[in-house]
């Protein structure tokens, strides 16, 4: 905010003000001086005395007299020195009051001197502040327009962009709707093509099918009979084995056990690789002929609790894909079928991988 500069009446107030104090101030001193002045004893009269010689006083009269007469004007002599310099110094006072008034005068003027160059000098740096203030708020102003400006074009730039958007969707929009409808009538004449088509092959199907019931009805018939006879030919071959059965001795039934113990640990195995192949991620690096060998454990209720790298394939992607494959089989329910006997190979085996093996 710009500030009310001062009349020439306002600027020489203060210092008018100051030069009536200072002129009371030293008429006070000399009152003072003038009242503290001390009073001076009052003047003796002079004495003249008139000496009559007479001729009938003696020799040492005349001395007596003259004697008092010099003795009364060195008194007198005296007297008038004494008020000499009291004159003297009561002149001297006045001129020291004198002196200190017009030192203190002259100190007062040094004062409303520098106290006006003092307010000058705050004048000039307020309106420099003013000044500064001024050129500071115009900046401002300037990079406010500038900025309303800047907005105002890129507004304008926006809504362009949007309208060109916009006009470019609706192109598109009508491009697509007669791209639909060309492909629509496309797909109708196909449509109708095929249910021609289609009405056709229902016909030669009509006709083919009554053929092909025909031969099926002999197939069928071909077919019952020579189940018949593999039922009977079944039948005759369990009972001539039951019968071999009875009378194969202890060590032909052990074979047999062991026969069909390994044809259960053949099937388990194979059930184990199928499902491990079901969860299997091929890793890049796998290739033909690497073999990895794993070694598993198991729960009897088919739950798999471990599995591990025993000797690696040398990829170890592959090895990795392998270990994660057979740990999400999870859990193998046909397991709970089994005797202790037959499951207790189970119960920490290893089985070996290959990538083919898990491609099934």
């Amino acid at each position: 905010m710009q500030q009310r500069e001062p009349s020439a009446s306002e600027s020489y107030f203060w210092p008018s003000v100051w030069a009536i104090a200072l002129h009371v101030l030293v008429f006070g001193m000399l009152f003072v001086s003038f009242a503290m002045t001390p009073e001076l004893p009052p003047a003796k009269p002079i004495v003249q005395a008139t000496l009559y010689q007479l001729k009938s006083k003696s020799q040492a009269t005349t001395q007596t007299n003259q004697k008092i007469a010099g003795e009364a004007k060195k008194t007198a002599s005296r007297q008038t020195e004494v008020e000499q310099l009291e004159q003297k110094k009561v002149e001297q006072q006045k001129q020291e009051a004198v002196k200190a008034a017009e030192q203190k005068k002259e100190e007062a003027a040094q004062k409303a001197e520098e106290a006006r160059e003092a307010a000058e000098a705050k004048k000039a740096e307020e309106a420099k502040k003013a000044d500064e203030s001024k050129k500071a708020d115009a900046a401002k102003k300037a990079e406010e327009a500038k900025k309303a400006e800047e907005k105002q074009l890129a507004d304008i730039a926006k809504k362009k962009a949007e309208d060109e958007a916009k006009k470019k969707a609706e192109e598109e929009a009508k491009k697509q709707a007669a791209e639909e409808a060309k492909k629509k009538a496309a797909e109708d004449a196909k449509k109708k093509a095929a249910e021609d088509a289609k009405k056709v092959a229902a016909e030669e199907a009509k006709k083919k099918a009554a053929e092909e019931a025909k031969k099926k009805a002999a197939a069928d018939a071909a077919k019952k009979k020579a189940v018949e006879a593999a039922r009977k030919a079944a039948e005759d071959k369990k009972a001539q084995a039951l019968a071999e059965l009875l009378s194969d001795t202890t060590e032909r039934q052990q074979a047999l056990a062991d026969e069909q113990g390994d044809q259960v640990a053949g099937s388990f195995d194979d059930l184990i690789r199928v499902r491990a192949a079901e969860g299997w991620a091929r890793p890049p690096s796998a290739r033909k002929n690497m073999t990895v060998v794993l070694q598993i454990g198991m729960l009897p209720d088919g739950t798999i609790t471990s599995v591990s790298v025993a000797r690696s394939s040398g990829d170890g992607p592959f090895d990795s894909s392998a270990v994660a494959a057979v740990k999400n089989i999870g859990r193998l329910t046909e397991m709970q079928g089994l005797k202790p006997s037959e499951f207790n190979p189970y119960r920490s085996f290893k089985m070996t991988f290959t990538p083919e093996d898990l491609a099934l």
